[in-house]
């Protein structure tokens, strides 16, 4: 009995041991983790942006990007990574380290591409750890003025009227803009005929001089062209009105429905990057948007403010992917 009871006394000393031992190891393991987040940003953080200098998207960013810059005393600064529609940003992107000090600024094409392109250097949901969808323009269906049509049916019927006769121009082959046009297309079952250009502004200027009569910019960037009277605005692809051009009407409101095909921008970090981290870049861009200079900005450039959480930009990129998949291979789109 007395070996028993000082075996027992032995195994529970030892026992102890061990769980200090493990609960030690438990806190050590744990300890990076916490001292990452409660020490972030370490040092300048970069935001990759797929696209080059100028665009909306590049604009906006920046705009955000300076503002976290002085709210988190480091600096967050855009470099611009174009190529391949934007997957050469959005790969390296989502192989950076999780550590918060690389992030991505993408547009709607993050939930195209995986679709469109035979393939793509990473996966739009398992390799990124979504942060917010900061804010958002419409895209417009614009013509050159010369057509004789002012709303969405007499587009569609004139259209319908001369099969192939009509063009439309858009930055390039995948872009959101071509996409757009695709969805409008296949809804009403138009034979209009997609003029790929090498950018914007030369399908912009494609258009505006009558050459490509239809187009479908980003509504920031087609507003001044139609407060100039060298397009016409025909209808947002939104579910509501925008500030920037109030009088021209949605397709929901001209009776078409699921046509929307909202130009975004959101920002991810890789997959992986502790939640702390992603939270509190959430928060802070919520403040930032909510900034009486930010918000007047993002009104001149044609964007909403939106700051969705996390979990709101998670859902979102997952109902727009199926979307665009299924307007891919209805087209018959695909880019090797």
């Amino acid at each position: 009995m007395q070996l028993e009871a000082e075996a027992s006394k032995v195994m529970g000393v030892a026992r102890r041991e061990f769980l200090g031992l493990a609960a030690g190891a438990c806190a050590l393991a744990a300890l990076p983790r916490r001292a990452t987040a409660q020490t972030y940003p370490a040092r300048p953080v970069k935001i990759l942006v797929p696209v080059g200098a100028g665009g909306a998207n590049d604009t906006s960013t920046r705009l955000i990007a300076q503002k976290l810059s002085e709210s988190l005393g480091q600096q967050f600064y855009v470099e611009n990574l174009v190529g391949a529609g934007g997957n050469i940003a959005m790969g390296t992107a989502a192989k950076a380290p999780p550590d918060g000090h690389t992030a991505i600024s993408v547009a709607t094409s993050f939930v195209i591409n995986s679709s469109l392109y035979a393939r793509v250097p990473y996966d739009p949901v398992k390799d990124f750890a979504p942060v917010s969808l900061m804010c958002s323009t419409a895209t417009l269906i614009a013509i050159h003025p010369s057509l004789p049509a002012r709303d969405l049916h007499e587009l569609v019927a004139l259209a319908k009227a001369s099969p192939g006769k009509y063009t439309y121009a858009s930055a390039g082959t995948g872009t959101p803009a071509h996409l757009a046009g695709e969805l409008f297309k296949h809804a009403y079952g138009l034979d209009i005929t997609h003029v790929p250009f090498t950018g914007g502004n030369p399908a912009m200027t494609s258009t505006i001089g009558g050459h490509t009569p239809i187009i479908f910019p980003a509504l920031s960037t087609a507003a001044p062209y139609v407060k100039a009277g060298t397009l016409r605005a025909i209808a947002v692809m939104s579910a509501k009105r925008s500030a920037l051009l109030p009088d021209v009407p949605t397709m929901t409101e001209q009776g078409a429905s699921e046509q929307e095909a909202d130009v975004i921008v959101g920002l991810l970090l890789p997959a992986g990057t502790p939640k702390e981290i992603v939270d509190l870049l959430y928060r802070e861009i919520v403040k930032v948007i909510g900034l009486v200079d930010v918000r007047e900005r993002l009104a001149v450039l044609g964007f909403d403010p939106v700051g969705s959480t996390p979990a709101e930009f998670g859902a979102w990129i997952k109902a727009e992917l199926p979307k665009w998949a299924k307007l891919v291979r209805e087209a018959n789109l695909q880019i090797q």
